[in-house]
């Protein structure tokens, strides 16, 4: 018999439910949301994507920090994971401007309350990684806050202890990445705290989905490099001058398999696994 599981939530991406008082069942769908609107247009395989590089990475930073994931299900898109208290902030850490943090230095020369020098251009290395934490909205668009309005949410000393593992997670995904060719510009993480108030990693880790992702070889300061990540997606949607509000657009079907494409090679680059292999074996991201 299956085990019960009763449905809780769902999330942009993710479905979850609950398996006792202890654990979650996490189930990845191929849902893409852009500008945080879900678009009704999914991407074949996304979900297993997230779900083994996040398996993946789980598995190689469990020394920097505990995480949330318990096993993989056959499936390739289920994790059986610890319930958690998640903490009310987005942990992003940026090692390169873009994005978001791009258009706050071309505003301010700031991005979060970090002063920038002056002079940097779009897709830059900065002189080190910064971290800059985000609201979690119910409804609408996260939006960027400082060290201040994020130590109101959860306090000075948690709040530096999220910033030093955040960071530390950071370099070590980005050396990791680098090796394979491949240059993790920011990532956005996700920490709850267990049953004894100790910090936990949730959620997913180091997906195109969380994470900016370019190919090393084809990176150039003062431009916007291709990815490996939902920035395809991103620029389909922004070049049809739509106002980013629900309902979302319709993708094409060169859009849908190209994204498809940059995901699945994300996988293969960062895990050295053929993809096939893990449909047909998902424990093998945890080797």
């Amino acid at each position: 018999m299956p085990e019960a599981a009763t449905h809780v939530g769902s999330g942009k991406v993710r479905e979850l439910y609950a398996l006792d008082d202890e654990r979650l069942l996490l189930v990845a769908s191929d849902r893409i949301s852009t500008f945080d609107v879900i678009l009704p247009t999914e991407i074949p395989d996304k979900g297993r994507v997230l779900t083994g590089l996040s398996g993946f990475c789980f598995a190689r930073t469990r020394e920097l920090v505990p995480n949330h994931l318990l096993s993989l299900r056959e499936d390739g898109r289920s994790t059986e994971c610890r319930r958690l208290e998640m903490l009310p902030i987005e942990c992003v850490v940026r090692g390169y401007l873009a994005g978001s943090g791009w258009k706050d230095y071309c505003a301010s020369g700031e991005v979060c309350g970090h002063r920038l020098p002056d002079g940097l251009v779009e897709s830059q290395q900065l002189p080190r990684p910064i971290f800059t934490p985000a609201t979690k909205a119910e409804t609408g668009h996260d939006e960027n806050i400082d060290r201040a309005a994020a130590i109101e949410l959860v306090g000075e000393e948690r709040f530096d202890e999220v910033e030093a593992v955040a960071l530390a997670l950071y370099s070590f995904a980005s050396d990791y990445a680098r090796e394979r060719g491949i240059i993790l510009a920011d990532t956005k993480l996700e920490f709850g705290l267990d049953e004894r108030g100790e910090l936990v990693l949730g959620d997913e880790a180091f997906t195109p989905d969380s994470s900016r992702f370019w190919p090393a070889n084809e990176y150039v300061p003062g431009s916007t490099p291709p990815s490996f990540d939902k920035q395809f997606v991103r620029d389909y949607c922004e070049s049809l001058g739509w106002a980013k509000t629900s309902p979302g657009p319709e993708l094409p079907d060169d859009v849908v398999s190209g994204t498809r494409a940059r995901y699945v090679e994300a996988f293969e680059q960062l895990t050295g696994i053929d993809f096939g292999d893990y449909v047909a074996d998902p424990s093998v991201v945890l080797r």
